[in-house]
């Protein structure tokens, strides 16, 4: 039987393979992702919109009621507090308008403690993307922020009709307080939660200590007591010192904006001088220069522990 095999011909050579010249410099490696921080954050708006919506839409996802909970958990809570603390233990005698006073301290309290929490976790609830997907690692604690802050909306609503029904009228300087009190504690929620959602990586303890530490947060504000108590306890030297925390600052700032409006001008001038501190908008600034201050300091610690999250999840 014939061959019919083709021999390959002599001009046709094998492919070489690839020997690298020993002496040849090594090729540079490949740098681990590096997305700018939050200024990557701000430049992938379009991934950060997407991220927000996917955390809105699974918080949701088989609600009958959808988004509407998102206004009936607040409107139930400002009439709990009204029933509770206005009817049945009286507050309204001591503090005019307790309710509102408590409500708006809540809103505020609510929004840093929910981006505390819910930052930390993100970056542990979010590994695969984290691994996988090139995007700036800041955008997970970022996008926690804005989905509490898209809470606060629904509440500042119920919030702002019980204040006209009291009678509110908005301000200028209020309307400032409530841009200031809203931009302390994103600025102040995004820090803590970019330095502990870092460190959840490496210990999952840092968790558990959000969780504590915010049981602890209502109670060191003018929530549930005016700021007529603060000075009373401590004297006006003393309360100087409570204006220290910025927590403190941006309740009484966001009470200044709502609150200090449905107080009637038929109560005493010292009730009314009593209700904010002298200064509250210069301490507003200075906050909000510290927070940002801190912010910076959170996002140089965030980049140090970056390139060791992926191999830690």
């Amino acid at each position: 039987m014939t061959d019919t095999t083709t021999s390959p011909t002599p001009s046709a050579e094998a492919p070489r393979p690839y020997r690298r010249d020993p002496d040849a410099p090594l090729p540079p490696l490949v740098e681990p992702w590096s997305g700018n921080g939050l200024v990557g954050v701000v430049q992938r708006r379009y991934l950060l919109k997407l991220l927000v919506q996917r955390e809105l839409s699974a918080r949701y996802q088989g609600a009958l009621l959808g988004m509407l909970w998102s206004y009936i958990n607040p409107m139930t809570q400002f009439f709990i507090y009204w029933f509770v603390f206005g009817v049945i233990f009286n507050a309204h005698a001591k503090v005019p308008n307790y309710a509102i006073h408590l409500f708006a301290g809540l809103i505020i309290v609510h929004f840093f403690t929910e981006t505390f929490a819910a930052g930390t976790r993100s970056i542990v609830g979010n590994r695969a993307l984290v691994v996988k997907q090139a995007m700036p690692r800041e955008m997970f604690p970022v996008a926690a922020m804005l989905v509490s802050l898209y809470h606060v909306l629904p509440q500042v609503v119920i919030l702002l009709i019980a204040c006209v029904a009291a009678g509110w009228t908005p301000d200028p300087v209020g309307m400032l307080a409530f841009v200031l009190s809203l931009s302390i504690i994103a600025a102040l929620g995004t820090a803590a939660a970019l330095v502990f959602s870092a460190a959840n990586v490496f210990f999952r303890d840092f968790g558990n200590i959000v969780n504590v530490f915010n049981h602890f947060v209502r109670y060191g504000v003018t929530m549930m007591y005016p700021w007529s108590y603060i000075v009373d306890r401590l004297g006006p030297d003393g309360s100087k010192f409570f204006l220290l925390n910025p927590l403190a600052d941006a309740v009484l700032l966001f009470q200044r904006a709502f609150y200090t409006g449905t107080v009637d001008s038929t109560e005493p001038a010292a009730v009314r001088e009593a209700l904010m501190p002298e200064n509250l908008m210069v301490y507003g600034v200075v906050v909000l220069v510290a927070s940002l201050a801190l912010l910076g300091i959170a996002q140089l610690i965030f980049s140090r522990l970056e390139n060791r999250i992926p191999e830690r999840l």
